[in-house]
């Protein structure tokens, strides 16, 4: 297997319209594990996420996956190169059944993948099939989301804020869920739960009004003395 990170982000700016919200950011992604992107409210992480998925069009920079060039590609494509995404909201469709959202997620792989992967995964869904997915529990709504983006079989997963809204003992099991698939697949995971995602990921990176403030492994971003600052509301 090759060395190289499955994703490797140069200089990369974006914005919307005429207002530049990322400045120069470089990061990678590993073919297996995981990489937080941490930061406060406002600093750029969702825009990135957005732009590295092709919701936004870059202004510079270059955005590689498994070494091609992808900046100028459409949103469908990158999915079909391996790029899943769970969004911060909006992530399920409140109106279809468990089942419909996963079956949905199947689309991407039709007859190589059944449900039982993502049921083995967070077996609490199949108690829910039948439910209606907008009236699951914010953490349900949230395994919900992971589960059918994995089973499009992604080979690196992107996740906004998995664990928002969640009831703390929910958040211990998708924790784990996530340290799991990560020694499967790479992952990029935003997080305002910090002490979560530096368990979770090897390696994070610390944004600041736009840019990488901090970047290194895990337990030593958690020692830095800056954290805290770049963190602060």
């Amino acid at each position: 297997m090759s060395d190289e990170p499955l994703l490797r982000v140069d200089a990369l700016s974006a914005g919307y319209g005429r207002s530049q919200v990322l400045f120069n950011v470089s990061m990678t992604a590993p073919r297996t594990g995981a990489v937080a992107i941490l930061g406060r409210n406002g600093a750029g992480k969702t825009t990135l996420l957005n732009t590295l998925v092709g919701e936004i069009t870059p202004m510079g920079g270059s955005i590689a996956f498994d070494g091609q060039e992808c900046a100028g590609e459409g949103t469908e494509h990158r999915v079909r190169r391996g790029l899943g995404y769970v969004p911060q909201e909006q992530a399920i469709f409140g109106s279809l059944t468990v089942r419909e959202n996963l079956a949905l997620g199947t689309m991407a792989q039709p007859g190589t993948v059944s449900l039982d992967m993502a049921l083995e995964f967070f077996p609490k869904l199949a108690e829910r099939l039948g439910q209606q997915a907008g009236t699951l529990s914010g953490g349900e709504r949230k395994m919900l989301a992971i589960s059918r983006a994995i089973l499009g079989r992604p080979r690196l997963l992107m996740l906004d804020e998995p664990t928002e809204g969640v009831w703390v003992g929910v958040i211990e099991e998708i924790a784990e869920r996530l340290q799991r698939l990560a020694r499967e697949i790479s992952l990029v995971i935003v997080e305002q739960h910090v002490e979560l995602a530096l368990r979770v990921a090897d390696h994070a990176y610390v944004m600041d009004r736009g840019a990488v403030a901090l970047d290194g492994p895990s337990a030593e971003i958690r020692n830095d003395p800056d954290l805290v600052r770049y963190l602060a509301p």
